[in-house]
């Protein structure tokens, strides 16, 4: 599930190496052999590594395709979040409360957050991926897309395998990640923890080991100790729709004081915070703090995050969001050519796919406000016939 997102970079690879793609593989895979032995990795590890490795074509076809990131987040949410995945991460709070509670008190990081990714990308462990996590990282080296992002992911895992602690075997996500809460060869060499002191970083098989290097990758990113990251909140009829958004930030009091009330709770005093509406001003609405947005470090996708921070909340006692009645999404073909309009008009909506990400949103409330529309960046059907 994480496949849009990609943790910390431990380790840049060269402009000159970096575009070194696609071509012959066998001679793209000796350069690489060379940079990892360059690089310091003994010649025979380096060579045991790459044995038999290949590309992998579904891991290509994969890379094209991530349709799943377009749906609402009403629909998303309701797919991911289910009485049962809700019963396990309440069992799995409790069963290993001794790992949570360490990496509340040495990362800061809550358990609702950790539980939440827990269950979203590997269903508490029970589904990693089957693809052989070393072909899939030199399919997408090896292919120009992205290869300055990859090819760094290779040599960590060349790394990882001397240091024993990467089968050639090990099976993982499309995108390269490894374990339980789905992590990066890079990003296991500089944050992975060694949570039950077998003196190994296990993903796949030590909850110790994934609960604790999750927290570890999230407070590397800037996650703030005892601070709340979503609340559901009540708008008033009168609110202006135009100051919603995650570009728009004022103080928890500030919003109390326009009305903005919080569900079964009060505002977190003193602390910066955004309106958040995930569907629009008919939809549901949250306050959004600080380290909601370090949440986009683990997935990009405004929809997954924004999913997984409220599936925390309800890890953690909240009740569920009043649903409300908004418009309905717009068909995938129809958001394209919405994007494409606001391409036109010079906004900056990233890739034209059809996907409603955070750029897309704010073009969105920008043409919402130049055409006297309620500006909640919830595209319509009205929106793309009047742009």
């Amino acid at each position: 599930m994480r496949a849009l997102c990609f943790a910390l970079m431990t380790t840049v690879a060269s402009p000159v190496l970096a575009a070194e793609c696609g071509g012959d593989f066998g001679q793209w895979l000796s350069g690489v052999k060379a940079e990892a032995i360059a690089a310091g990795e003994d010649q025979a590890t380096v060579e045991r590594f790459f044995d038999g490795a290949k590309p992998d074509a579904r891991v290509i076809k994969a890379d094209r395709s991530q349709g799943v990131f377009r749906k609402s987040f009403l629909e998303f949410s309701q797919n991911l979040i289910s009485g049962d995945r809700l019963e396990k991460g309440i069992a799995n709070a409790s069963r290993y409360g001794d790992v949570f509670a360490r990496a509340e008190q040495e990362y800061g990081v809550s358990r609702g957050i950790l539980l939440a990714f827990w269950a979203f990308e590997t269903d508490f462990g029970a589904v990693q991926g089957d693809f052989n996590t070393r072909n899939a990282l030199v399919t997408l080296a090896h292919d120009c897309r992205r290869p300055d992002l990859f090819r760094p992911q290779v040599l960590a895992a060349v790394k990882m395998h001397g240091l024993g602690e990467f089968d050639l075997d090990t099976q993982g996500a499309w995108a390269g990640e490894i374990g339980m809460v789905q992590m990066l060869p890079g990003d296991i060499l500089a944050l992975g923890v060694d949570g039950d002191g077998d003196g190994l970083v296990t993903l796949k098989t030590s909850v110790p080991d994934a609960i604790l290097s999750g927290a570890k990758l999230l407070a590397s990113h800037g996650w703030r100790a005892g601070e709340p990251w979503l609340q559901e909140v009540i708008l008033p009829d009168s609110f202006d729709w135009e100051l919603t958004g995650l570009d728009t930030q004022l103080s928890a009091e500030q919003w109390a004081a326009m009305g903005v009330q919080v569900r079964g709770g009060v505002v977190a005093g003193g602390l910066p915070a955004s309106i958040l509406l995930p569907q629009g001003r008919k939809g549901p609405a949250f306050l959004a703090y600080p380290n909601f947005s370090v949440l986009f470090n683990w997935n990009k996708s405004f929809v997954y995050v924004t999913t997984a921070a409220y599936f925390a909340t309800r890890l953690m006692g909240a009740e569920p969001y009043q649903a409300g009645n908004p418009d309905p999404a717009l068909p995938v073909e129809a958001m394209k050519a919405l994007q494409e309009k606001l391409a036109a008009r010079g906004h900056d909506v990233g890739k034209i796919d059809g996907i409603l990400g955070a750029s897309t949103r704010i073009a969105v409330q920008k043409e919402q406000t130049r055409l006297g529309l309620p500006a909640d960046a919830w595209p319509t059907m009205d929106l793309l016939e009047r742009l």
